[in-house]
């Protein structure tokens, strides 16, 4: 095979993609701001650290949270009603992809508790079989957006406590493999409460 068949072939994976994930960011913005603005901000960085910082997050992972909301299989009252407002799958797309064009910022962290929570995240407790997290989070907290790991890096430890807790307790529900709940069952509440924190101050 010849260079201009490589390169030919290149071109037409790159527009492949580009079709794939193309998203009206203009449309997702209208979106986002008439729907997900008041409890996240109009650029997902939430000042309330109850509700999640959604800027930057991987819009194959937000996409999916959301349709989650829709189908049930993710249970919140407040989310299931606004996720239900998203009619369409170009609707979750939008909004999705324009929140993931968005810059996120740090948190505010416990100093206390950032120590402990390195040493989880980057090295586990291989003691009671406890993975690192930074195995599939990655060393930064940038995630993976293929597998739909989220990027953690700088959210709010107050939510990232609730979700761990949640998964722990198996009041949430839709990790694939039941990943996320089989990790969470062998934390502690320090545990958790140490990772979320460490997380919290990643950029």
């Amino acid at each position: 095979m010849n260079f201009k068949s490589l390169i030919a072939i290149a071109g037409l994976a790159l527009g492949l993609n580009a079709s794939a994930s193309a998203a009206d960011l203009a449309a997702g913005e209208a979106t986002a701001g008439a729907i997900c603005a008041g409890c996240h901000m109009p650029d997902g960085n939430s000042v309330v650290d109850m509700f999640p910082k959604l800027a930057g997050q991987h819009a194959q992972y937000l996409a999916k949270q959301l349709n989650d909301y829709k189908s049930g299989a993710r249970q919140d009252p407040t989310m299931t009603g606004m996720a239900a407002t998203l009619a369409t799958d170009e609707d979750v797309a939008n909004v999705a992809a324009f929140f993931a064009s968005k810059a996120s910022s740090v948190a505010t962290a416990d100093d206390s508790k950032v120590a402990l929570g390195k040493d989880i995240y980057r090295g586990g407790d291989m003691t009671k079989g406890l993975p690192a997290c930074m195995g599939c989070h990655g060393p930064t907290g940038s995630g993976n957006p293929t597998a739909k790991f989220p990027s953690l890096a700088g959210q709010h430890a107050t939510y990232t406590i609730a979700q761990l807790s949640a998964f722990r307790d198996g009041t949430r529900a839709n990790d694939n493999n039941s990943m996320m709940r089989l990790v969470a069952g062998k934390m502690s509440v320090a545990e958790i409460e140490a990772v979320a924190n460490y997380i919290a101050q990643m950029k």
